[in-house]
């Protein structure tokens, strides 16, 4: 069955850089937000699918990752979906906030490319191919 992504990043070269890695992952149901408004816009929609796993980035502005966490979190048809936040940051308040509100696991983006796709391929690969849950059943 092909999983549904939901990545959600305001940086361009970022969402660059993660589409390329999931592309290369043969993943093709893939849907971007740019900010987290949008994100929630996406997820609301009724005519939208909800999808398999969200990838959430932490900081952006105007709406950060934890309000959009939080939204997701608080809403019953979209609180079960795994939230995996990947980010910049290794912040210890970060990662401890992130959790507190909810996320699933926390990714820290390395900055090199190899590393970033590794990191990434890794990730999709535990969620959409080794981690069972009642919404995959």
């Amino acid at each position: 069955m092909e999983r549904r992504i939901l990545l959600v990043d305001d940086n361009p070269n970022d969402v660059e850089l993660a589409l390329t890695a999931l592309n290369d992952a043969e993943l093709k149901q893939i849907t971007v937000a740019h900010s987290g408004q949008e994100a929630l816009d996406i997820l609301k929609a009724s005519t939208q699918a909800t999808p398999d796993l969200i990838l959430l980035d932490l900081k952006m502005p105007h709406m950060d990752g934890l309000a959009v966490l939080d939204a997701v979190r608080a809403d019953e048809r979209l609180s079960e979906i795994p939230v995996v936040m990947l980010t910049t940051s290794g912040e210890e308040g970060d990662i401890k906030a992130c959790y507190e509100h909810g996320a699933t696991a926390y990714v820290v983006k390395p900055l090199d490319f190899t590393q970033f796709r590794e990191a990434l391929h890794t990730t999709l690969h535990f969620w959409t191919a080794l981690n069972r849950s009642p919404r995959f059943s």
